[in-house]
């Protein structure tokens, strides 16, 4: 792990106080690193996907402080920004990979028009951690894996994980 990968989960535990978020992130930090890796990710590119799986759902806290709620479309919209700010205060990130973590950020709930393997690697990983985490998951998995997962590395995860 990169010293700066490393530095931003420490600043996301200390953002988040909560163990389930920090427990979310990662989760889906790992298996976004892993499926990177699987699929031959050049090192920006696995470097911009772990960044983003740190912070992709950075938006929970505040929606629920103004809301009451922390839907994938309300975290879409709140955490961009609160993604940017704490990369920023960290140091280290250039603009570009700013940019990208923040449209990964505000993407990662629209499972539409992917552009990108990190996009594609983030939203399985994220799948493969809340389809655990659903109460009722196994109806949801094999909806998923239909719309969702694209990459072979995430098709194996899952049916790894979940075929019992």
């Amino acid at each position: 792990m990169r010293k700066e990968t490393a530095a931003l989960l420490a600043a996301m535990a200390d953002y988040d106080r909560d163990p389930a978020l920090v427990h979310h992130f990662t989760k889906v930090h790992g298996f976004a690193a892993a499926i990177g890796v699987m699929e031959g990710l050049d090192e920006e590119t696995q470097f911009i996907l772990e960044t983003a799986a740190l912070v992709h759902d950075i938006g929970i806290r505040n929606a629920m402080r103004q809301y009451g709620r922390s839907d994938g479309k309300l975290q879409e919209t709140i955490g961009p920004d609160e993604a940017e700010a704490l990369l920023r205060s960290l140091g280290g990130y250039t603009e570009e990979q700013i940019r990208r973590v923040k449209y990964l950020v505000g993407h990662h709930h629209t499972y539409t028009n992917v552009e990108g393997l990190d996009y594609q690697i983030l939203i399985e990983a994220d799948f493969l951690v809340n389809l655990y985490e659903f109460a009722d998951r196994y109806r949801a998995i094999l909806a998923a894996e239909e719309r969702i997962f694209r990459t072979e590395s995430g098709k194996r995860l899952l049916h790894s994980i979940f075929d019992q």
